[in-house]
């Protein structure tokens, strides 16, 4: 059964979306990101996956006092990315309420401090982001495309023991147009032991139910569910 698991995106404090990373296409969906949290949880949510935009583009952790809130209010089992840069930012993500994190930038230009967090804390506690488009990755909150592979940039680091990759298609994200389905069988195809988490284009329930029916463990989702395209008690049959 794949696991579902939400999206909160910060800005200034505020849960936000962008349109394919885009800061300038910025939506504002609640002032008070711990009200979305506690929505979730109200839900029969377990995981939540929290994102620090501001901290992508400044390069280091800033928006943990949001992280801090949420986890102390919430047993939301919460992976923070966005800005993780180096073990300072490593440090105040866990102790500010982070179960998980996720890297994607530092991976790519700091290898040698992700591979100190792998070897560290263990594949359970550190996520590969592998933000993409046109199959290359991009980096520094998607500012940046890079000529890296994305196939092999994912089996590199499942050579260093990462067994969770979240997957974000960039041309995808918050477009509300379906999914990167073709993408997420291949790197299936590839890896077929790897925790794949979707990321980017939910825009119904049957993405989801193409998602699941492609075996893709997990999904994240945002914007369909803060602009109404399914109601929480839809994903009722995978929450309980």
């Amino acid at each position: 059964m794949i696991e579902i698991i939400p999206a909160i995106d910060i800005i200034d404090g505020k849960c936000v979306r962008l349109s394919q990373g885009d800061y300038h296409q910025k939506t504002v969906y609640n002032e008070n990101p711990v009200e979305v949290a506690k929505m979730f949880e109200d839900a029969g949510i377990r995981r939540l996956h929290l994102v620090d935009l501001d901290g992508a583009k400044a390069h280091h952790i800033v928006n943990f006092k949001v992280l801090e809130r949420i986890a102390s209010s919430t047993n939301l089992i919460i992976d923070f990315g966005g800005g993780l840069k180096s073990d300072e930012d490593l440090r105040i993500a866990f102790e500010s309420g982070a179960q998980m994190v996720t890297g994607g930038s530092v991976a790519v230009k700091s290898p040698e401090i992700f591979y100190s967090w792998i070897e560290q804390f263990g594949a359970d506690k550190i996520i590969l982001g592998a933000d993409v488009k046109n199959e290359k990755i991009a980096v520094s909150g998607w500012i940046e495309t890079t000529e890296i592979d994305l196939l092999q940039f994912i089996g590199d680091y499942i050579n260093k023991g990462i067994t969770k990759v979240i997957c974000t298609d960039i041309s995808k994200d918050g477009m509300l147009q379906g999914t990167s389905i073709d993408l997420y069988t291949k790197i299936l195809t590839s890896y077929p032991n790897l925790y794949l988490i979707a990321s980017g284009g939910v825009s119904s329930i049957r993405d989801i139910e193409t998602l699941e029916t492609n075996a893709v463990p997990a999904v994240i989702t945002g914007k369909a569910i803060y602009e109404g395209r399914f109601k929480l008690n839809e994903l009722n049959r995978w929450l309980h």
